[in-house]
């Protein structure tokens, strides 16, 4: 509805309604003007109808909502289902052209202004949460480890002899496979053990830059967020250390975003040395579906040329949802997110602290991990080692998830690559640990179920007939506990969750065709 249509809309209903309507349509057209002009998110979030509306009007810009339109060519933004087309708003276009993924696409402007206003409100999030100097990004439908690649494959034509990735240990499949898909080898630097904390070898760093000739190095591969008890690398000096040799630093800061300590590592490194891109995932900092990821830096040229690095045109579920989900909170409703999980992660610590002693067992000093906990299994690990990775599977069958249970001394091998002691960041942790992070959008009920799972299974595991040496039927147990103790508690979950009456809880479901 535009001006005229309005004054046209007089002769039928009352002007007085139809002014009134025309205000509000007016209101919700200044939330997008605003957005448009300024490219930031706003303070507070929009309704779900001005949302709507925007992503309705870009929609109808892209050439396959045009009325009258002739396609001929053989992507034309054709979709058979219409249930498809509406999960996508109709913005079937996707981004970017053959070849640059930034592009704009002449048949779909739509599409392509999303992107711009996505890539510049994610820009404007990066600061408000930390690094104030990021200077461009960009959303990349990818997630963080093939985002990982994508700047490797960038440096590459920067680096042509380079052969090499030197890269501080963390166990996570997904950053080690990043450098070998891209083609290097990865330079693997154990880590220090600082009291329980497992900190970033810098003189190993450094000899190893020596030893192997800077020029030889792709770059460094650095992380911010990961599992206790590893800790943040030491960014800065990394970022010194790279800026001395001239070695490119890439960082991996896969749920940083949601730490303001992990985004004031990154500040401080490009200030004082040479942070050349940051990459973190969509779904860890934004609770949006999984396959996105923000590539961010301080030198537009380089996210640039990381950008044209990727082969061909772009989905754009990725930056919708993204762009929807920040229209939808703001920035104060973000950074409100921010400061829950903050508050989260002291109450998920103090009551994993109290379970921990009452056990026996302690909680691991990590000062500088500002999302994950570890709690030692020394005892478990002295009894019956079977308990320990036996403790995962009890909580993943009470509904627990994402807790990690890391036994001491485990091998894995990746991609030719064997590492001893995998899933503890270093070859041999001194002890068993549990893992629990407080990551964004945790609630005080979570910790408090978890706390209270968690401690029905170190009961059952801690049985006296257990601690004494005796066989124990861990699985056998299991069904007990679950049968006897947990049934009331599972119901009320399940009836709470999916509105199932008693009944269909207590009796399977027989299948029409059975």
């Amino acid at each position: 509805m535009n001006p005229e249509n309005f004054s046209l809309s007089e002769q039928i209903v009352s002007p007085s309604y139809i002014r009134q309507g025309s205000q509000a349509r007016r209101t919700h057209e200044h939330l997008i003007r605003l957005l448009i002009e300024k490219g930031k998110c706003p303070e507070d979030g929009w309704d779900d109808s001005t949302i709507e509306l925007f992503l309705h009007e870009l929609a109808i810009m892209d050439s396959n909502n045009f009325i009258g339109n002739c396609g001929v060519g053989e992507r034309e933004g054709r979709v058979a289902s219409n249930l498809v087309a509406r999960r996508h708003y109709r913005l079937m276009h996707g981004i970017g052209r053959s070849g640059d993924i930034a592009a704009i696409q002449p048949k779909a402007a739509g599409s392509s202004l999303l992107n711009k206003i996505t890539n510049s409100v994610v820009l404007d999030i990066l600061r408000a949460a930390g690094v104030r100097t990021v200077s461009t990004c960009f959303v990349v439908p990818m997630a963080t480890g093939m985002s990982l690649t994508l700047c490797f494959l960038a440096l590459r034509h920067r680096r042509p002899k380079a052969k090499f990735i030197i890269w501080p240990r963390i166990d996570q499949k997904s950053c080690f496979k990043s450098m070998i898909t891209a083609g290097f080898e990865p330079v693997v630097i154990e880590n220090l053990l600082e009291g329980d904390e497992l900190r970033t070898d810098l003189q190993t760093v450094e000899s190893k830059i020596q030893q192997l000739g800077a020029k030889n190095i792709l770059c460094v591969h650095s992380t911010t967020s990961c599992f206790a008890p590893r800790a943040p690398d030491r960014l800065e000096e990394l970022a010194q250390i790279c800026a001395k040799y001239d070695i490119p630093h890439i960082v991996n800061n896969a749920y940083g975003v949601q730490l303001s300590k992990c985004m004031h590592l990154i500040q401080q490194g490009a200030r004082i040395g040479r942070i050349d891109a940051f990459v973190q995932s969509l779904d860890k900092n934004f609770m949006v579906p999984v396959g996105g990821a923000i590539v961010a830096g301080f030198d537009d040229v380089f996210i640039n040329e990381i950008s044209k690095m990727y082969p061909g045109r772009a989905s754009a579920s990725p930056s919708t949802d993204v762009l929807i989900t920040l229209l939808s909170l703001g920035l104060n409703g973000y950074k409100r997110l921010l400061k829950e999980r903050k508050e989260m992660f002291s109450y998920l610590s103090t009551e994993l602290k109290k379970l921990s002693e009452a056990h026996d067992e302690r909680l691991l000093g990590t000062p500088n991990n500002a999302i994950s906990l570890a709690m030692s299994l020394k005892r478990f690990h002295k009894r019956n080692d079977k308990a320990v990775t036996q403790l995962g599977s009890m909580l993943f069958t009470r509904l627990v998830s994402g807790a990690r249970v890391v036994p001491v001394g485990s091998e894995q091998t990746i991609n030719g690559y064997t590492f001893q002691g995998f899933m503890s960041h270093t070859n041999r942790y001194p002890c068993p640990y549990l893992n629990a992070a407080s990551a964004v959008g945790i609630k005080r009920q979570d910790v408090d179920l978890f706390i209270k799972k968690l401690d029905k299974c170190l009961k059952i595991l801690l049985k006296e007939k257990d601690i004494s040496g005796a066989e124990m039927d861990i699985e056998k147990e299991m069904s007990a506990n679950i049968e006897d103790d947990d049934t009331a508690e599972l119901m009320e979950n399940v009836q709470i969750g999916l509105k199932i009456p008693t009944d269909m809880v207590n009796h399977p479901v027989r299948h029409p065709f059975n």
